[in-house]
């Protein structure tokens, strides 16, 4: 029963890592990165699709990104959509291919991406937190309901805590790193 909270509790948590690392993927810095456009949606036939599934992408140069889509059709949707999406280049369209030029970020521009990343950080954190905190509410149950002795169920919550803490140093980890990375010129 312990094993089990903690395993389910273990498995919500690296979900969590996962989605903080899709997350700091997304936030540019001075390169081109094709995850950056993992949650463009283009309207194509009618149905919102993912950019990933309706297009190559190659990087030439740090700061630019061809889009080369499977169904030249789709061409002019998907210019659209990266038009109506916030990561701050002038999609060019030449009949085959999408070129984006993404501008220098300048220092203020870098400091509001830090923000942004320390925020998704701290939300992994709280998302963590939550999951332990649920999971710490299982134990309880589990003690109070004599389904598992008293030592065991304290033995549980410290292998519990253990695990929390090691998942929130990996999210720090990658909050230094994305801000490192970030900060470089």
């Amino acid at each position: 029963m312990i094993d089990e909270t903690l395993l389910e509790a273990e498995l919500k948590m690296e979900k969590a890592i996962e989605v903080v690392r899709e997350d700091f993927a997304g936030i540019r810095t001075g390169r081109v990165n094709p995850a950056m456009f993992a949650k463009v949606m283009v309207d194509y036939y009618g149905a919102p699709t993912p950019l990933q599934q309706l297009a190559s992408f190659t990087v030439p140069e740090a700061r630019v990104l061809m889009i080369s889509p499977f169904d030249k059709s789709s061409l002019h949707s998907i210019e659209r959509a990266l038009r109506d999406s916030d990561f701050g280049g002038n999609p060019s369209n030449d009949g085959n291919i999408i070129r984006i030029v993404l501008p220098e970020l300048t220092q203020e521009r870098r400091k509001e991406y830090i923000k942004v990343a320390h925020r998704k950080g701290e939300d992994a954190k709280v998302a963590i937190r939550n999951v332990r905190r649920h999971a710490m509410q299982d134990l309880d149950k589990l003690i109070k309901d004599g389904e598992v002795g008293e030592d065991d169920g304290k033995r549980g919550e410290k292998d519990l805590d253990a695990t929390t803490k090691k998942f929130v140093e990996q999210v720090d980890e990658m909050m230094k790193h994305k801000e490192a990375e970030l900060l470089e010129v």
